[in-house]
């Protein structure tokens, strides 16, 4: 009773965890679409407003029309601006720094030979007025001189930091001779001021000297060349005016920078006046994400089917296209960011070859193309680019990066195989340039080179994602396989030194594993690296097996039958074991867990039965492997590999009628048991395989000639003979 009630409770756990467990998948798989949604809509709402491309210096291959009313930098308007604005600025002039020094110098002698000056300046020393004349030659140097327009010119753009005085001035040349202004005068007072404390007749006694003298004038050629920039760059940029319809560039008219500055301004009147944050706006971008993506799963659901119930591949997808989409946005604002427009320069972006070849190389070609026209419509919906030649380019190369990635064994490899899309796209860019009626140009260089750094870019972007997309998402590449693949690594150098009979048998395995999946479309080189590992459990008790006991002593001669199986079913178990401690992929370690499936050791189960005569005393469960059963094509493989290679050791007839009998009797014991239930193998399938199998092992079994015994010595030998 109390079993009963324990069992109830279990499985009533059970069920719930199933539920709860269900439920979570349910929200995951919601909250994936949800959040693609809203990724995809975001991307459709910061499409670029398309612009005709134009590239300074060319011929305009059409009519460019204003499709808005918009203001524009007009630079050629603003350089007349600052031509005129500088017209009205004279020659500026400053004292001749040989006369003021000549003055003083024959002022302060004078000073010496006649000594009036004490007379009038009771209270003043010599060192003081020598000290003035420093400060006043000084001071002198300091003043600029100009017309009263240039003047009121500066003043009005504050674009001069030297103190100006007018002067009457006409034509270019310095004026001589001359007075200078009383306002002079009174600056240098102001520049003294709190200086010259008793001093103050001094100075005056000084300036009034100064301001009878006549000077002259010499250009400042520095302080005329600063005043006219200073106006120039005060001069704002004047904005033009150009209505909707009216006419930017004309047919056949060389491209100016005032033209692309003319474009550039429509764009951005185009997008204030779509003003893509209202809410009818982002509305209509989540409905047209919405359709776009309603089509994809049904597309998905009616053809793979398989991809859309798995969580972690549609994870995977959506991750792809995600990256793509930041991808093509980086691209596109690189290409387009303050006005560079390299566009002009990288006309045919190719952007749908990088999710082409992860698609491929993770989830299948198939996927990988629906995936290139999903990108293709998407892309060419939002990004500023010219339609036509980039859904040309981009479906081409996206197309022959699927093809060239079906032989993609090695990560380099990735780089030789967008170099083989790079040549082939060659040939395409002349087609395209000779459809534009242009035989050679300079646009055929440049789009060849701009191809090679696209593709170059996507090459390096795709080999630092590969790594992380495989360990995230437990995806087993070629590539990866490849690597597995390689004798140095440890585990398989052990197999090869502590068991070399189980390494011999796992590589022949490996063989007919690999024809046989190769003839139903399965991973043939996935079968054939599995099957180096599967038997890795034999690594801690070797001699329990026949292919690695060399002819010496039998072990489970001193064991009852169920020790001996036992012994044998623990390799499975410690096979799962080694995997984990050495890091093997889950993928690896469900062949090691189902290559024998719930089979029988059947040798010593018969020995059991023969040893105690009683089929009831005998308890099964001793005998059967744990499972579970064949969940895949590939283990259901290789669980017929081990099986029909194992066996075929003790053959003694290698007929191709006799080993086709033979392999029809294995396979068809294990499907009576029903080993192969879960394993989605047809029966059309199931005989390809024993097909593949029967000339794998004709080829293993071959016959050779008997060499016939030496009766007599050829010359030669008699002579090598007879050599000391």
């Amino acid at each position: 009773m109390s079993t009963m009630v324990l069992k109830s409770i279990y499985d009533f756990f059970k069920e719930s965890w199933q539920e709860i467990k269900g439920s979570h998948w349910i929200i995951a798989r919601r909250l994936l679409a949800v959040g693609f949604l809203s990724l995809l809509a975001l991307f459709f709402h910061s499409r670029e407003i398309q612009i005709e491309m134009l590239q300074v210096g060319t011929r305009a291959p059409r009519y460019v029309i204003a499709q808005s009313d918009f203001d524009f930098p007009d630079e050629e308007a603003t350089d007349v601006l600052k031509q005129e604005a500088v017209k009205d600025i004279s020659p500026i002039f400053k004292l001749s720094e040989s006369q003021v020094h000549d003055w003083r110098v024959q002022y302060e002698q004078g000073l010496i030979a006649n000594e009036k000056w004490r007379e009038e300046l009771p209270e003043s020393t010599f060192d003081e007025l020598y000290s003035l004349l420093n400060g006043l030659e000084e001071q002198l140097a300091l003043p600029r001189f100009s017309t009263e327009r240039t003047i009121k010119q500066l003043t009005r753009f504050d674009a001069f930091e030297h103190t100006l005085f007018p002067i009457k001035h006409s034509g270019r040349e310095a004026p001589n001779n001359v007075y200078l202004p009383e306002g002079v005068w009174g600056s240098i007072q102001n520049a003294f001021q709190g200086k010259i404390a008793g001093r103050k007749e001094a100075l005056d006694y000084l300036l009034r000297a100064c301001a009878a003298q006549r000077w002259n004038l010499e250009k400042d050629a520095s302080a005329d060349r600063l005043a006219k920039q200073s106006v120039q760059s005060k001069i704002p940029t004047k904005l033009t005016h150009v209505e909707a319809g009216g006419q930017i560039v004309k047919r056949g008219e060389k491209v100016t920078k005032r033209h692309i500055a003319m474009v550039h301004s429509m764009k951005n009147a185009l997008m204030q006046k779509r003003n893509p944050w209202t809410p009818l706006a982002m509305l209509g971008s989540v409905c047209l994400s919405a359709c776009v993506l309603l089509a994809a799963v049904l597309y998905l659901r009616a053809v793979h089917g398989d991809l859309l119930r798995s969580l972690r591949k549609m994870t995977l997808l959506v991750l792809i296209l995600v990256l793509s989409m930041a991808f093509a946005k980086m691209v596109e604002y690189v290409l387009l960011y303050e006005g560079r427009n390299l566009m002009e320069i990288v006309r045919f972006p190719v952007l749908i070859p990088f999710a082409a070849l992860l698609t491929s190389v993770l989830l299948g070609s198939e996927v990988a193309v629906a995936v290139s026209f999903f990108l293709s419509v998407i892309f060419g919906m939002t990004l500023a680019v010219d339609k036509i030649p980039f859904l040309l380019f981009n479906l081409f190369s996206s197309v022959l990066t699927i093809l060239f990635a079906r032989t993609l064994h090695k990560r380099k490899q990735v780089f030789t195989v967008l170099l083989k899309v790079w040549l082939c796209c060659i040939p395409l860019i002349f087609a395209y340039n000779l459809s534009l009626n242009a035989f050679w140009n300079i646009n055929l260089l440049y789009d060849s080179v701009s191809l090679f750094g696209m593709f170059g870019a996507t090459a390096l972007f795709a080999i630092g994602c590969l790594p992380i997309f495989e360990s995230l998402f437990s995806i087993m590449t070629d590539m990866t396989l490849m690597e597995y693949m390689d004798p140095n690594t440890e585990l398989l150098k052990r197999l090869s030194m502590e068991i070399p009979g189980t390494y011999q048998h796992s590589i022949v395995v490996g063989h007919l594993a690999e024809a046989a999946a190769r003839t139903i479309g399965a991973n043939d080189l996935f079968c054939r690296v599995a099957a180096l590992y599967h038997d890795i459990g034999k690594l801690n008790n070797p001699h329990y097996f026949v292919e690695n006991q060399m002819g010496a002593f039998n072990i489970h001669q001193l064991l009852t039958p169920s020790e001996s199986a036992t012994a044998i079913i623990a390799h499975v178990t410690e096979g799962e074991i080694l995997a984990r401690k050495y890091g093997l992929p889950r993928s690896f370690i469900d062949i090691i867990r189902e290559h024998h499936g719930t089979t029988l050791v059947y040798y010593f189960y018969r020995k059991e039965l023969e040893r105690v005569k009683n089929l009831e005393k005998v308890d099964t469960a001793l005998f059967r492997y744990p499972g579970p059963k064949p969940c895949s094509k590939e283990s259901a493989i290789l669980m017929i590999a081990d099986t029909v290679e194992a066996a075929s050791r003790s053959l003694e007839q290698t007929e191709e009628e006799a080993m086709q009998a033979f392999v029809d009797k294995l396979v068809g014991d294990k499907v009576m048991e029903g080993q192969l239930d879960q394993c989605s193998l047809t029966f059309e399938e199931l005989t390809r395989v024993k097909k593949a199998m029967v000339k794998a092992l004709m080829v293993t079994h071959h016959a050779r000639i008997k060499y016939p015994e030496k009766l007599i010595a050829f010359p030669e030998e008699n002579a090598l003979s007879s050599v000391p």
